[in-house]
């Protein structure tokens, strides 16, 4: 009984700060309630194996992992079924803090899973190229690459969002 003890601990001290990765990966509040659960669910499953084989650190990295890997899989079932429209929502308006960090939770959000992994990973998490590239099973070159496109395409979205704010 103490391993569920220990888990029950784990997640409740962890199950925030891994929404809020969810959360900025995919930009949905009810996904990524269910990437948060799943996670937790797939880590549950092998307390016992985790626990004996990681400490504190390594738990909330292979976490982070698993929650990772559940969002690129769930990405990848869902793509045939994404709509598409030609109308785009309304922009925010003003400058305030909010407002800045909506804004850039939506521009985020436009990148592809991997892209937003990426970005999310480096500049939210702080982990260095190499272990972006351990965490999504890719060369450095690879993570420096789609990091490289990422931030152009960000710079792109958010010249056009200043544009449409400055025409309205």
């Amino acid at each position: 009984m103490e391993s569920a003890v220990s888990f029950e601990e784990f997640a409740s001290t962890r199950a925030r700060r891994l929404f809020q990765l969810a959360y900025l990966m995919c930009g949905d509040w009810h996904q990524a309630q269910d990437l948060v659960q799943v996670t937790l669910a797939k880590m549950f499953a092998a307390w016992t194996r985790l626990r004996r084989g990681r400490d504190e650190p390594g738990l909330d990295a292979y976490a982070r992992k698993v929650l990772l890997r559940t969002y690129l899989s769930h990405r990848r079932l869902r793509r045939s079924s994404e709509l598409v429209t030609a109308e785009l929502p309304e922009a925010t308006t003003g400058p305030d803090g909010n407002d800045l960090r909506l804004t850039l939770a939506a521009a985020v959000a436009q990148l592809p899973p991997r892209n937003r992994a990426v970005v999310v990973l480096h500049y939210l998490e702080d982990y260095s190229t190499e272990g972006v590239a351990d965490l999504l099973g890719l060369s450095v070159g690879a993570v420096k690459s789609l990091n490289t496109r990422s931030l152009a395409k960000l710079r792109e979205i958010l010249a056009e969002d200043r544009e449409l704010l400055h025409r309205h």
